[in-house]
C-alpha cells in the first residue's frame, strides 16, 4: 500500500502524525510526505519520501493573534486556511497524479487538500490534531471554553449556546470553504457537523479520558490516544547540570505572540526549588532569565518531562497531551485558537489549572503551578486510561481496512 500523507507546514501537527507513519513504514507499506519545510530531511532519515509543501504556502502566515476579539480571530483564522487551501489544491492534484497512491491521509486544517482527497475518488482520512467542534447535547458549544455543566440546565445551556457558536464557525467558514470544493470537484459542505464528519476515516489524536463524555461519536472517529515524536537533537550541555524538579514551560510553534508566558514564568519561578526550562520554538524573544532557569528554542521534551513535576504551556494541544500523557500536571495559559477548549479539557479532567492569559502575572503564574503540582496524582490516573487507546498500531489498522474495502467495492 502506498501512502500520501499531507501536513500543514507546521511541526504541531506533523510531529504527532509521525507515529502513525512510523507503524505504517514498520508494516511494508510505502510513505509519501508534504510537509514542513524544516523537516523533511529528518523524514528523509527514517525512511519516508519526503518533500516541503509548496513555499508560497508556508508564507500564509497565521494572523488570528491580532484579531481584537474572538470573531476577528476567527476571520483571520478561516482567511488562512483558505488562502493555504487555494495554493494545496493544485498541490496535492499534481502529487496524486504524479504518486498514484492507494491511500491518502490529509491535515484536518488543509481544507484544499481534503477537497482534492474527496474527489479523487481514493479512499482517504483526516487526521485530527485538535479538539473536535462536533456538537453534542452533554458537551459544551465550542469555542470559548465553558466549564461542562451536567443535568437539564446543562443541556438547556449548551441547546441554546451552540446554534450561536457553531453557527458563527458555519457563517465564516463554510462560503470559502466551499469555493474551494467546487474548484477541485468535491460536493459542498452543509454545515459545521459534516465538515468534520465528511471524511469515511477521522484519526482522532486523543483520549475518551481527555474528552468531554458524550452518548456518542460518529463511527468515522478513531481514537487512538496522544501520539509524539520528536526529530533527533542532542541534549544540551546544561542538562545534566539539573539538580532539583523541573517546571517545563513552553509556547506555541506557530507564533501567536504568547512569549509574555515564559516571561511571566521565569519571573514568577525565579525564586521556587524548581529547574525552570523554557522554550519557544516560533523563535527566542529578549527575556531576564534567572539563576535557576534555562531558555531555548527547542530542546527535545522528552529529555524533560521523566524530570518534569509541571509543565506550563499555551494550551496546544500537542503540548498540553504530551505532558497528560507521562503523568505530568499542567497549567494552561490559552491564548487563541482551540486553546481555551484545550485548557478547559485538562482542568476538568482534574490534571490541570486553566489561567486566564488577562489575569497572567508572574505571582498567579507561580501560585497556579504550586496547585498543579499537588495533581500529579490524578495526572497518573489520566496517563494510564490515555495509553489504553491502541495508539499509532490501531490507526494503522484502520488505515489498512479503509484501502482494502474500497479495493473490494471496485
Amino acid at each position: 500500500m502506498k501512502v500520501f500523507v499531507y501536513t500543514a507546514p507546521s511541526r504541531g501537527h506533523l510531529f504527532p502524525t509521525v507515529p502513525v507513519l512510523l507503524e505504517l513504514r514498520r508494516r511494508g507499506h510505502e510513505v509519501v510526505i508534504r510537509t514542513i519545510a524544516t523537516e523533511v530531511d529528518a523524514l528523509r532519515a527514517l525512511g519516508f519520501t519526503a518533500d516541503p509543501v509548496d513555499p508560497a504556502i508556508a508564507a500564509v502566515e497565521l494572523a488570528d493573534f491580532k484579531g481584537h476579539n474572538p470573531l476577528a480571530s476567527l476571520k483571520a483564522g478561516v482567511a488562512n486556511f483558505i488562502a493555504r487551501g487555494a495554493l494545496q489544491l493544485p498541490e496535492v492534484q499534481r502529487a496524486i497524479a504524479e504518486e498514484a497512491p492507494d491511500l491518502l491521509l490529509v491535515d484536518v486544517l488543509c481544507w484544499g487538500a481534503a477537497a482534492v482527497a474527496e474527489a479523487s475518488g481514493l479512499p482517504w482520512a483526516s487526521i485530527q490534531h485538535s479538539p473536535t467542534p462536533l456538537p453534542a447535547p452533554e458537551v459544551p458549544p465550542f469555542g470559548p471554553g465553558l466549564r461542562p455543566m451536567g443535568g437539564l440546565l446543562g443541556r438547556l445551556r449548551n441547546r441554546c449556546l451552540t446554534p450561536l457558536t457553531l453557527g458563527t464557525l458555519e457563517r465564516v467558514a463554510l462560503p470559502g470553504a466551499n469555493r474551494l470544493r467546487v474548484r477541485a470537484g468535491a460536493t459542498p459542505l452543509r454545515d459545521a457537523v459534516d465538515m468534520y464528519t465528511r471524511p469515511p476515516l477521522t484519526i482522532y489524536l486523543t483520549s475518551r479520558a481527555l474528552e468531554y463524555p458524550r452518548s456518542t461519536w460518529p463511527e468515522s472517529f478513531l481514537f487512538t490516544g496522544p501520539l509524539t515524536w520528536e526529530p533527533a537533537a542532542p541534549a544540551p550541555a546544561w542538562l545534566d547540570e539539573l539538580t532539583r524538579p523541573v517546571a517545563l514551560v513552553t509556547t506555541s510553534s506557530e507564533f501567536q505572540d504568547d512569549g509574555v508566558l515564559v516571561r511571566s514564568a521565569l519571573a514568577g519561578l525565579a525564586g521556587e526549588d524548581l529547574d525552570v526550562v523554557a522554550t519557544m520554538p516560533a523563535g527566542l524573544e529578549e527575556c531576564d532569565v534567572p539563576g535557576n532557569a534555562h531558555l531555548a528554542e527547542f530542546v527535545p521534551h522528552s529529555l524533560l518531562l521523566p524530570r518534569a513535576v509541571v509543565a506550563v504551556t499555551h494550551g496546544g494541544f500537542g503540548a498540553t497531551q504530551k505532558a497528560l500523557a507521562v503523568g505530568v500536571p499542567v497549567v494552561v495559559v490559552p491564548f487563541g485558537r482551540d486553546q481555551s477548549e484545550v485548557a478547559r479539557r485538562a482542568e476538568a479532567s482534574g490534571a490541570g489549572v486553566m489561567l486566564s492569559p488577562k489575569r497572567l502575572t508572574p505571582d498567579r503564574l507561580r501560585a497556579a503551578v504550586r496547585q498543579a503540582i499537588t495533581l500529579k496524582p490524578v495526572a497518573s490516573v489520566l496517563a494510564d486510561r490515555m495509553a489504553r487507546e491502541g495508539g499509532a498500531p490501531l490507526a494503522a489498522d484502520r488505515l489498512e481496512a479503509l484501502c482494502a474495502q474500497s479495493a473490494a467495492a471496485r
